[in-house]
């Protein structure tokens, strides 16, 4: 029986919010069902949650319930029978000499500094490239699941030789020669059957980087050799250029009518 159903309703509630403009359709309303209480979301109830196509923003657990529309597809990645595609694996080869690092969620104002770089530049007017700090914190850093914050910096040497007009951005006060620049950061949960892609963003200035690819392909990896079976990437939208590019990742299932189903990439 779905946990769903194993919890009574006195503990988990779920309520419809108002209608609120959509974020990635123009010109459409869109709504929310919520679960709560939060503190009853701990990571085996989140991830039966995730199964029944549910995401978190900090400690907010909802999925799309609008009225008229299922544009939003929950989709995740079969990653032990994924195989990257001719420019996932230029995008691998890009960027395999970025050194990784995992740590519990914290804040940082180097991380903060490229959070607002990448909302500025990738999502200027969107809502969240004016984010102030305790806004930041909120979406990114409160989490009642196991989640973990994953650093990719480039080796200094790398770094200082980018290519000729690119500035090289370096924060007073940081080791640079001993930790690398930070050029990418993402939250993710762990999960009973896989991973949750949460957000992850990256260094906007570098010329011809593909670094998002990198990042999910890193993902699926790490998912291999946790020797788990998804990797959760949230909804995919098939109108939305913002929102389109999950169904490259393959093979993947998206769930249609409350089952999870082969959803191929379209022709």
């Amino acid at each position: 029986m779905s946990l769903l159903n194993d919890i009574p309703l006195s503990a988990l509630h779920f309520y419809l919010t108002a209608p609120y403009p959509c974020s990635y359709l123009p010109d459409l309303q869109a709504r929310s069902q919520v679960a709560t209480p939060v503190f009853l979301i701990n990571t085996p109830v989140y991830s039966e949650l995730v199964q029944h196509g549910f995401r978190r923003s900090g400690t907010y657990t909802y999925r799309p319930h609008c009225d008229g529309c299922r544009a939003c597809v929950p989709l995740r990645v079969l990653a032990k029978q994924f195989k990257a595609n001719r420019s996932q694996r230029r995008a691998w080869a890009q960027h395999d000499h970025l050194e990784t690092s995992l740590h519990p969620l914290q804040d940082s104002a180097e991380h903060y500094d490229l959070y607002q770089r990448y909302q500025r530049a990738r999502h200027k007017n969107g809502g969240m490239d004016d984010d102030g700090r305790e806004s930041y914190q909120n979406f990114l850093l409160q989490s009642h699941v196991d989640s973990i914050l994953v650093e990719f910096r480039e080796p200094f040497d790398r770094a200082t030789s980018t290519s000729s007009g690119q500035a090289l951005r370096l924060n007073s006060g940081q080791a640079q020669d001993r930790q690398g620049v930070l050029r990418m950061a993402s939250v993710i949960d762990l999960l009973g059957d896989g991973l949750s892609s949460v957000y992850t963003f990256y260094d906007p200035d570098l010329p011809g980087a593909s670094l998002g690819v990198y990042n999910v392909l890193w993902q699926i990896e790490l998912c291999r050799k946790l020797n788990m079976d998804f990797v959760y990437l949230g909804y995919w939208i098939k109108n939305s250029r913002k929102m389109a590019y999950k169904i490259e990742y393959q093979p993947a299932q998206g769930l249609l009518d409350g089952l999870w189903r082969t959803l191929d990439k379209p022709s």
